[in-house]
Protein backbone atom coordinates (compact mmCIF):
# COMPACT_ATOMS: atom_id res chain seq x y z
CA UNK A 1 0.00 0.00 0.00
CA UNK A 2 2.85 2.41 0.87
CA UNK A 3 4.72 1.76 -2.36
CA UNK A 4 1.56 2.25 -4.44
CA UNK A 5 0.89 5.62 -2.80
CA UNK A 6 4.54 6.60 -3.27
CA UNK A 7 4.14 5.81 -6.97
CA UNK A 8 1.07 8.03 -7.19
CA UNK A 9 2.95 10.83 -5.44
CA UNK A 10 5.80 10.50 -7.95
CA UNK A 11 3.35 10.77 -10.85
CA UNK A 12 2.03 13.98 -9.27
CA UNK A 13 5.50 15.51 -9.34
CA UNK A 14 6.84 14.85 -5.86
CA UNK A 15 10.54 13.95 -5.81
CA UNK A 16 11.57 13.63 -2.16
CA UNK A 17 9.65 10.44 -1.28
CA UNK A 18 10.47 7.79 1.32
CA UNK A 19 8.55 4.59 2.08
CA UNK A 20 8.39 2.88 5.46
CA UNK A 21 8.09 -0.61 3.99
CA UNK A 22 7.18 -2.44 7.20
CA UNK A 23 4.29 -0.05 7.77
CA UNK A 24 1.97 0.29 10.73
CA UNK A 25 2.18 -3.36 11.86
CA UNK A 26 5.93 -3.00 12.52
CA UNK A 27 5.37 0.41 14.12
CA UNK A 28 2.86 -1.10 16.56
CA UNK A 29 5.00 -4.18 17.18
CA UNK A 30 7.82 -1.88 18.26
CA UNK A 31 5.53 -0.48 20.96
CA UNK A 32 4.77 2.85 19.33
CA UNK A 33 1.38 4.56 19.66
CA UNK A 34 -1.20 5.14 16.94
CA UNK A 35 -3.97 7.73 16.98
CA UNK A 36 -7.64 7.68 16.02
CA UNK A 37 -9.06 10.22 13.59
CA UNK A 38 -11.65 12.72 14.74
CA UNK A 39 -14.30 11.18 12.49
CA UNK A 40 -13.67 7.71 13.87
CA UNK A 41 -13.90 8.98 17.44
CA UNK A 42 -17.20 10.70 16.69
CA UNK A 43 -18.92 8.07 14.55
CA UNK A 44 -16.76 4.96 14.20
CA UNK A 45 -17.75 1.49 15.38
CA UNK A 46 -15.38 1.70 18.35
CA UNK A 47 -15.20 1.39 22.12
CA UNK A 48 -14.14 4.79 23.44
CA UNK A 49 -12.74 4.62 26.98
CA UNK A 50 -12.32 7.54 29.39
CA UNK A 51 -9.48 6.62 31.76
CA UNK A 52 -9.96 9.62 34.04
CA UNK A 53 -11.77 9.50 37.35
CA UNK A 54 -15.54 9.06 37.33
CA UNK A 55 -15.87 12.51 38.90
CA UNK A 56 -14.05 14.17 36.00
CA UNK A 57 -16.05 12.16 33.47
CA UNK A 58 -19.32 13.34 35.02
CA UNK A 59 -18.29 16.99 34.65
CA UNK A 60 -17.20 16.68 31.03
CA UNK A 61 -16.23 13.82 28.69
CA UNK A 62 -16.09 12.98 25.02
CA UNK A 63 -19.51 11.99 23.73
CA UNK A 64 -19.98 8.18 23.56
CA UNK A 65 -17.20 7.53 26.08
CA UNK A 66 -17.35 4.64 28.54
CA UNK A 67 -15.96 5.48 31.98
CA UNK A 68 -13.26 3.03 33.06
CA UNK A 69 -10.82 4.83 35.37
CA UNK A 70 -7.27 3.62 34.86
CA UNK A 71 -7.02 2.25 38.38
CA UNK A 72 -9.91 -0.13 37.56
CA UNK A 73 -8.75 -1.15 34.09
CA UNK A 74 -7.27 -4.49 35.17
CA UNK A 75 -10.60 -5.47 36.73
CA UNK A 76 -12.53 -4.47 33.58
CA UNK A 77 -10.33 -6.10 30.92
CA UNK A 78 -12.77 -8.98 30.44
CA UNK A 79 -15.59 -6.51 29.74
CA UNK A 80 -13.83 -5.03 26.70
CA UNK A 81 -14.46 -6.92 23.41
CA UNK A 82 -11.09 -7.99 22.01
CA UNK A 83 -12.26 -7.66 18.42
CA UNK A 84 -13.40 -4.08 18.91
CA UNK A 85 -11.28 -1.10 17.90
CA UNK A 86 -10.54 0.52 21.27
CA UNK A 87 -9.74 4.23 21.61
CA UNK A 88 -8.33 5.56 24.89
CA UNK A 89 -7.94 8.97 26.43
CA UNK A 90 -7.03 10.50 29.76
CA UNK A 91 -5.79 13.84 31.02
CA UNK A 92 -2.32 12.34 31.38
CA UNK A 93 -0.24 11.27 28.39
CA UNK A 94 1.68 8.84 30.59
CA UNK A 95 -1.50 7.20 31.87
CA UNK A 96 -2.94 6.83 28.36
CA UNK A 97 0.35 5.32 27.13
CA UNK A 98 0.38 2.86 30.04
CA UNK A 99 -3.21 1.80 29.29
CA UNK A 100 -2.32 1.33 25.62
CA UNK A 101 0.57 -0.93 26.59
CA UNK A 102 -1.58 -2.84 29.09
CA UNK A 103 -4.25 -3.65 26.49
CA UNK A 104 -1.70 -4.68 23.90
CA UNK A 105 -0.10 -6.97 26.45
CA UNK A 106 -3.53 -8.56 26.96
CA UNK A 107 -3.82 -9.34 23.26
CA UNK A 108 -5.83 -6.36 22.01
CA UNK A 109 -4.75 -5.62 18.44
CA UNK A 110 -6.76 -2.50 17.60
CA UNK A 111 -5.93 0.06 20.25
CA UNK A 112 -5.32 3.75 19.59
CA UNK A 113 -5.30 7.07 21.42
CA UNK A 114 -7.17 10.35 21.18
CA UNK A 115 -4.64 12.92 19.88
CA UNK A 116 -3.75 15.23 22.75
CA UNK A 117 -6.00 13.29 25.15
CA UNK A 118 -9.04 15.07 26.60
CA UNK A 119 -7.57 18.57 26.44
CA UNK A 120 -6.52 18.02 22.84
CA UNK A 121 -10.05 16.93 21.97
CA UNK A 122 -11.55 20.04 23.55
CA UNK A 123 -9.05 22.32 21.79
CA UNK A 124 -9.91 20.72 18.44
CA UNK A 125 -13.57 21.62 18.93
CA UNK A 126 -14.65 18.04 19.61
CA UNK A 127 -18.09 17.43 21.07
CA UNK A 128 -18.34 16.77 24.82
CA UNK A 129 -21.14 15.79 27.15
CA UNK A 130 -21.75 15.71 30.90
CA UNK A 131 -23.94 14.08 33.51
CA UNK A 132 -24.28 10.47 34.67
CA UNK A 133 -21.48 8.30 33.30
CA UNK A 134 -21.84 5.17 31.19
CA UNK A 135 -19.93 2.12 32.43
CA UNK A 136 -21.46 -0.72 30.39
CA UNK A 137 -19.96 -1.64 27.01
CA UNK A 138 -22.42 -2.61 24.29
CA UNK A 139 -20.48 -3.25 21.07
CA UNK A 140 -21.21 -5.40 18.03
CA UNK A 141 -19.19 -5.74 14.85
CA UNK A 142 -20.81 -3.80 11.99
CA UNK A 143 -19.85 -4.20 8.37
CA UNK A 144 -18.61 -1.02 6.76
CA UNK A 145 -19.61 0.15 3.29
CA UNK A 146 -18.27 -2.25 0.69
CA UNK A 147 -17.28 -5.00 3.13
CA UNK A 148 -18.04 -8.69 2.73
CA UNK A 149 -18.88 -10.68 5.85
CA UNK A 150 -16.61 -13.49 6.97
CA UNK A 151 -19.50 -15.95 6.54
CA UNK A 152 -20.13 -14.94 2.92
CA UNK A 153 -16.40 -15.01 2.20
CA UNK A 154 -16.17 -18.55 3.58
CA UNK A 155 -19.14 -19.65 1.44
CA UNK A 156 -17.20 -18.57 -1.63
CA UNK A 157 -14.08 -20.39 -0.44
CA UNK A 158 -15.99 -23.58 0.31
CA UNK A 159 -17.83 -23.57 -3.00
CA UNK A 160 -21.23 -22.93 -1.44
CA UNK A 161 -21.58 -19.69 -3.42
CA UNK A 162 -20.81 -20.37 -7.08
CA UNK A 163 -21.60 -16.78 -8.02
CA UNK A 164 -18.61 -15.40 -6.14
CA UNK A 165 -14.87 -15.60 -6.71
CA UNK A 166 -11.94 -14.81 -4.42
CA UNK A 167 -9.30 -12.28 -5.45
CA UNK A 168 -6.02 -12.28 -3.49
CA UNK A 169 -4.18 -8.94 -3.84
CA UNK A 170 -1.20 -9.73 -1.62
CA UNK A 171 2.36 -9.45 -2.90
CA UNK A 172 3.98 -12.45 -4.63
CA UNK A 173 6.12 -13.05 -1.52
CA UNK A 174 3.03 -13.10 0.70
CA UNK A 175 1.12 -15.33 -1.69
CA UNK A 176 4.12 -17.66 -1.77
CA UNK A 177 3.33 -18.57 1.85
CA UNK A 178 0.06 -20.11 0.65
CA UNK A 179 -3.44 -19.01 -0.27
CA UNK A 180 -7.06 -20.05 -0.63
CA UNK A 181 -7.78 -22.78 -3.15
CA UNK A 182 -9.07 -21.50 -6.51
CA UNK A 183 -8.39 -17.85 -5.59
CA UNK A 184 -7.20 -15.54 -8.34
CA UNK A 185 -3.91 -13.98 -7.24
CA UNK A 186 -3.12 -10.51 -8.61
CA UNK A 187 -0.96 -8.06 -6.58
CA UNK A 188 -2.68 -4.76 -5.88
CA UNK A 189 -0.41 -2.74 -8.16
CA UNK A 190 -1.30 -5.01 -11.12
CA UNK A 191 -5.08 -5.12 -10.71
CA UNK A 192 -5.79 -2.25 -13.12
CA UNK A 193 -3.68 -3.81 -15.85
CA UNK A 194 -5.09 -7.33 -15.46
CA UNK A 195 -8.84 -6.78 -15.45
CA UNK A 196 -9.29 -9.39 -18.18
CA UNK A 197 -8.07 -12.04 -15.71
CA UNK A 198 -11.05 -11.31 -13.42
CA UNK A 199 -14.48 -12.66 -14.47
CA UNK A 200 -16.94 -9.80 -14.68
CA UNK A 201 -20.22 -11.67 -14.29
CA UNK A 202 -19.61 -12.71 -10.67
CA UNK A 203 -19.21 -11.10 -7.28
CA UNK A 204 -15.55 -10.51 -6.46
CA UNK A 205 -14.54 -10.96 -2.82
CA UNK A 206 -11.11 -9.44 -2.27
CA UNK A 207 -8.63 -10.05 0.53
CA UNK A 208 -5.08 -9.09 1.49
CA UNK A 209 -3.61 -9.51 4.98
CA UNK A 210 -5.76 -6.97 6.85
CA UNK A 211 -8.17 -5.31 4.44
CA UNK A 212 -6.49 -2.01 3.50
CA UNK A 213 -5.18 -3.15 0.11
CA UNK A 214 -8.34 -5.16 -0.53
CA UNK A 215 -10.41 -2.00 -0.14
CA UNK A 216 -8.21 -0.16 -2.65
CA UNK A 217 -8.57 -3.03 -5.13
CA UNK A 218 -12.35 -3.04 -4.65
CA UNK A 219 -12.52 0.66 -5.52
CA UNK A 220 -10.50 0.02 -8.69
CA UNK A 221 -12.79 -2.83 -9.75
CA UNK A 222 -15.98 -0.92 -9.03
CA UNK A 223 -14.77 1.88 -11.29
CA UNK A 224 -14.58 -0.72 -14.04
CA UNK A 225 -18.07 -2.13 -13.54
CA UNK A 226 -17.37 -5.04 -11.18
CA UNK A 227 -19.43 -5.96 -8.13
CA UNK A 228 -16.52 -6.03 -5.70
CA UNK A 229 -16.49 -6.37 -1.92
CA UNK A 230 -13.49 -6.49 0.41
CA UNK A 231 -12.74 -8.51 3.53
CA UNK A 232 -11.60 -6.68 6.67
CA UNK A 233 -9.86 -9.39 8.67
CA UNK A 234 -6.43 -10.69 9.54
CA UNK A 235 -5.57 -13.36 6.98
CA UNK A 236 -2.59 -15.55 7.77
CA UNK A 237 -1.27 -18.25 5.45
CA UNK A 238 1.49 -20.72 6.17
CA UNK A 239 2.43 -23.79 4.17
CA UNK A 240 -0.80 -23.58 2.22
CA UNK A 241 -3.08 -23.33 5.25
CA UNK A 242 -4.92 -20.03 5.74
CA UNK A 243 -6.84 -18.69 8.71
CA UNK A 244 -9.19 -15.70 9.00
CA UNK A 245 -9.51 -13.68 12.20
CA UNK A 246 -12.03 -10.84 12.06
Amino acid sequence: MSTKIAGLAKKDGYTNIRVYLQGQPAWVKAGNPVYASKGNIEKGNIVLIDLRSAEKAKKSRIARAISIPYNTLDDRIEDIPKKAPVVLYSDSAEEAADALEDLRDEGFKKVSLVPGNFNGWVKSGGKTTRGPIVTTINWTRKLGKGEVSKDDFLKAINGADLNAIILDVRTPDEAGEGGFENAITIPLDQVGARLTDIPKGKKVYIHCTTGARAEMAAEELKKNGYKALFLVAEVKCKEGDCSIED
